[in-house]
C-alpha cells in the first residue's frame, strides 16, 4: 500500500521491511517505543530487540503495543494488517475532507495508492455505516446545485453522476426531484443571457443559442422551448432589463 507523504512509512513497509524478518514460533517481546520523526511523524517505532515495524497511535494503543509486552509473529501480522485498514480510512477522511464524494471516487482514489480491493471495500462499508458518505444524498445535492448555480441541464448532470458511479436508480430519483419549471427557468436564464450577447439577426441568435443550449446539457424539447420564446419576445419586443441578464456563464 503506497498512501501520500504523511503515511510514507507503511504498513507494505511493514511487510517488507519488518515482519517477514520476524522470527516464527517465538515469543517477542517490546523493548522500546519511540515516535516516529519526519517521514514517520504520526507513528510509532515498536522495537523487539534487533527487530522493528511501525503503526498508528491509535493501533498502538489498542493492541497494548508498550514496552514489556509480548506478541507471536501471527499476532503481529494481524495487527499490520489493521494498521493499513486503518491508514486507508484515514486517508479517505482526509479526502472527504476536501469535499463531498461518492463511493466510486473514493475506492479509486485509494486505489491509485495502492491499497488492497478488500481493504477499500471494507472502508466503504465503514464510511457509508458512519454516513460519512451516501451517493443517494450526494446525488440530489449535485442535481440542485448544477441546476441552479451551474445552469447545466438534465442531460448534462445525468452524465456527470454516471462518471462518479451514482447508481441508475439514484441519478433518477434525483433528477425526478428537479422541477420541469425549475429547468426551464434555469434554461431561460442563462438561454436569454447567450441569446442577448449575439449579434446579428433573429436567425443568427436562434443558430448560436440553440447548439449553446443543447452543450449545456438541456434536452431538445427544452431548447426549442427557450430559443421559440426568446424569438417571439423579441419580435414582440417585449425584453425588459432584469438583474438576470447580468448572470455570468
Amino acid at each position: 500500500m503506497q498512501l501520500d507523504d504523511k503515511d510514507e512509512y507503511t504498513s507494505e513497509e511493514n511487510k517488507q521491511q519488518g515482519i517477514s524478518l520476524f522470527p516464527d514460533h517465538e515469543e517477542l517481546m517490546i523493548t522500546r517505543v519511540e515516535q516516529g520523526q519526519g517521514r514517520k511523524r504520526g507513528r510509532y517505532i515498536i522495537h523487539f530487540g534487533p527487530y522493528s515495524l511501525s503503526v498508528l497511535e491509535d493501533v498502538m494503543i489498542k493492541y497494548n503495543m508498550f514496552k514489556g509486552t509480548s506478541f507471536v509473529k501471527k499476532e503481529l501480522e494481524d495487527i499490520v494488517l489493521v494498521d493499513e485498514k486503518q491508514q486507508a480510512y484515514v486517508h479517505a477522511l482526509r479526502y472527504l475532507g476536501q469535499k463531498p464524494r461518492t463511493c466510486q471516487e473514493i475506492a479509486q482514489r485509494l486505489a491509485q495508492k495502492e491499497v488492497d480491493q478488500a481493504v477499500i471495500d471494507e472502508i466503504l462499508v465503514r464510511l457509508q455505516r458512519e454516513k460519512l458518505v451516501d451517493d443517494d444524498l450526494y446525488a440530489r445535492q449535485w442535481a440542485r446545485q448544477r441546476i441552479t448555480s451551474q445552469r447545466k441541464g438534465k442531460m448534462w448532470i445525468r452524465q456527470e453522476l454516471r462518471q462518479k458511479g451514482i447508481s441508475k436508480a439514484s441519478i433518477g430519483e434525483a433528477l425526478g426531484e428537479i422541477t420541469d419549471n425549475e429547468e426551464w427557468e434555469s434554461a431561460l436564464l442563462v438561454g436569454r443571457k447567450k441569446w442577448n450577447q449575439v449579434r446579428g439577426d433573429i436567425m443568427d441568435k436562434k443558430r448560436k443559442t440553440f447548439p449553446f443550449l443543447m452543450r449545456r446539457g438541456y434536452s431538445g424539447d427544452m431548447t426549442r422551448r427557450v430559443v421559440n420564446h426568446l424569438s417571439a419576445a423579441e419580435q414582440d419586443g417585449a425584453f425588459e432589463d432584469e438583474e438576470l441578464l447580468h448572470w455570468e456563464e
